[in-house]
């Protein structure tokens, strides 16, 4: 390194220890004003680490003064700047039930919700946190249905039902992936698809769940006690009839006729033994009437 170069290392040192040395003095005076001046400055400057630190000590001295308004708010802006947005939600919320009269009252719902809509978890996790968002955001644009903020609500909806959807649509083909001789797993997996069905009937993934439920019956039907068999069967008949009727330019509908038609093949075994079964039934019937009636 050359002379150059070492000084200029030596003035940026010496600027940040002046600096993170002027904090320290801000963070030490027993000036309320001062520290809410600070903090102020930081803030304006993007400073959110430092701003914050501050404003989280000087609000308990601010109760009652002019100045509590807008440190509640700037501290709210400064924890969602900083990506610590449970906090973040719950100094927007707080701020917005304080000062509800405030000018900032409404962006502070919004910013509430922004919050948990940033803290969403990814699709694979527990989507409690989203639900919350949801709730949230729609919330606002129900009490707020000419805010500016209204189309970016709408879109953070969507994307939030989008992660639901996701969840949604795994679940589902995990209880469809698990052995084909696990009925429970198999009972699963038709009752999820159907309920992706009916909360995400726009999904494109739609087309995929619907082959998904002929299959997932028809290896229900075919693993099942043999009583049970042919209601079950006649149920891939009519979940396949679904399939083609919304998809039928589905490139999976010769791969789901196979299943389609095995499952006919058993309803009609089923009925004509069930049909014999019957005739011996009313012979035996018939055979102890006799027997019964005949002289002794």
């Amino acid at each position: 390194m050359n002379l150059k170069n070492k000084i200029l290392v030596c003035l940026i040192a010496l600027i940040g220890l002046s600096a993170c040395g002027k904090f320290e003095k801000f963070r030490k005076s027993a000036s309320v004003t001062t520290k809410y001046k600070a903090a102020v400055d930081y803030y304006k400057k993007k400073e959110f680490d430092k701003a914050g630190i501050l404003f989280d000590e000087v609000l308990p001295l601010l109760t009652g003064d002019s100045t509590q308004e807008m440190a509640t708010f700037y501290q709210a802006k400064c924890d969602f700047e900083l990506a610590n947005y449970t906090v973040a939600n719950t100094h927007f919320k707080r701020f917005s039930e304080v000062f509800s009269r405030s000018e900032y009252a409404e962006e502070s719902i919004y910013m509430a919700a922004f919050s948990l809509y940033k803290d969403s978890p990814n699709f694979n996790l527990d989507q409690t946190g989203t639900l919350a968002a949801i709730n949230e955001l729609q919330s606002y644009l129900n009490n707020y249905p000419d805010s500016k903020y209204r189309e970016d609500c709408s879109l953070m909806i969507k994307d939030l039902r989008k992660k639901l959807e996701k969840k949604a649509y795994e679940k589902a083909k995990l209880y469809y992936k698990t052995s084909p001789f696990n009925i429970a797993s198999l009972k699963s997996a038709v009752i999820e698809i159907t309920n992706f069905q009916r909360d995400f009937p726009d999904s494109d993934y739609n087309e995929e769940m619907a082959y998904f439920k002929v299959v997932s019956q028809f290896d229900l039907a075919k693993s099942t006690v043999e009583f049970k068999q042919k209601e079950r069967y006649e149920d891939v008949l009519k979940f396949y009839l679904e399939f083609i009727d919304k998809y039928p330019q589905s490139s999976l509908l010769k791969t789901a006729e196979k299943w389609y038609t095995e499952s006919q093949n058993e309803v009609t075994r089923i009925a004509k033994l069930e049909a014999e079964y019957k005739v011996l039934q009313e012979k035996e019937k018939s055979n102890t009437s006799k027997i019964a009636t005949s002289p002794q």
